[in-house]
């Protein structure tokens, strides 16, 4: 695993170390996707990413996020560091309704078990959904309120002994499935090159930054900054990256000015392809 710097990890999410508990895990969830954006601008940027979670970590305590290798593979170092049982699980995400159910490896889920104060509960964690679940959710069918959100569990139909997370109609994408796994980084290394940089991949088509809280989620899409429903247009590279800055925590100071300009040059473009009926702004598939 390299260097984990687990003392700056905490630090970033602005809790300290304690035994493993839910209470615990429940606090680490809601810190890591209320301060750790979902976002791909390495991908927009042309560069393909390690997937080894130091080197996301390292990322990650420079101000900046990743998807979800990046920030389920971080965080489950993290928490395996801190004494949980963290297993790996190969998922797969369905953007809209006319994708079929799947696990074709482009989500890494995670599972956690054992806990002390819940020894026969095992919980889905996950902080690379983007507008996903807010705090863990326990690992049995039903439905669950967290926010805006009504999310659902159940037994998946795709991944014989796997599970389901279906999203609320009004989230991102419409579901989840996971294997029952364990999985291992090999194991999505093909796909993590090919949503870097597949032409049809969500990631290389639109730029998108997101953060969850407890009552909702900020999105910033091509040009289209939504805030927990509220929408506005950003129409200059100044209000592009005041935003990025102010909601997402992501400092420009982190890009060069060519980067800078090449990043606002492609969110115009994606913006302009939208409004033109030549492409979709759809969150990416993972």
């Amino acid at each position: 695993m390299g260097n984990f710097d687990v003392t700056g990890y905490l630090e970033r999410l602005g809790v300290d170390a304690r035994p493993p508990s839910f209470a615990a895990l429940r606090r680490l969830h809601a810190a890591h996707v209320e301060r750790v954006p979902y976002e791909a601008l390495e991908v927009q940027l042309g560069r393909i990413t390690s997937l080894e979670p130091s080197a996301s970590l390292a990322r990650i305590l420079r101000g900046r996020g990743g998807y979800c290798y990046h920030l389920n593979g971080a965080f489950a170092a993290l928490l395996t560091a801190l004494g949980y049982q963290v297993t790996w699980h190969i998922g797969g995400v369905q953007s809209g309704p006319g994708d079929a159910p799947n696990v074709d490896r482009n989500h890494l889920a995670l599972t956690v078990a054992g806990l002390p104060d819940a020894p026969g509960t095992t919980w889905l964690v996950d902080v690379g959904l983007g507008d996903g679940p807010h705090e863990p959710l326990p690992l049995r069918e039903g439905a669950y309120r967290q926010g805006p959100y009504t999310y659902r569990l159940r037994r998946s139909e795709v991944a014989p002994g796997g599970w389901r997370f279906d999203h609320d109609p009004s989230g991102s994408f419409t579901g989840m499935d996971f294997a029952p796994g364990p999985a291992k980084p090999a194991d999505f290394a093909d796909k993590h090159i090919w949503l870097s940089t597949a032409p049809e991949s969500g990631f290389v088509r639109v730029c998108v930054l997101q953060r969850r809280d407890v009552t909702g989620v900020d999105t910033l899409r091509a040009l289209t900054l939504n805030r927990h429903g509220a929408q506005e247009l950003l129409e200059s590279p100044q209000d592009w990256w005041a935003a990025a800055a102010d909601v997402f925590g992501i400092s420009p100071e982190l890009f060069t000015a060519e980067e800078r300009e090449r990043l606002w040059r492609q969110v115009v473009e994606q913006h302009e392809a939208h409004v033109g009926g030549r492409g979709s702004e759809v969150v990416p598939s993972a």
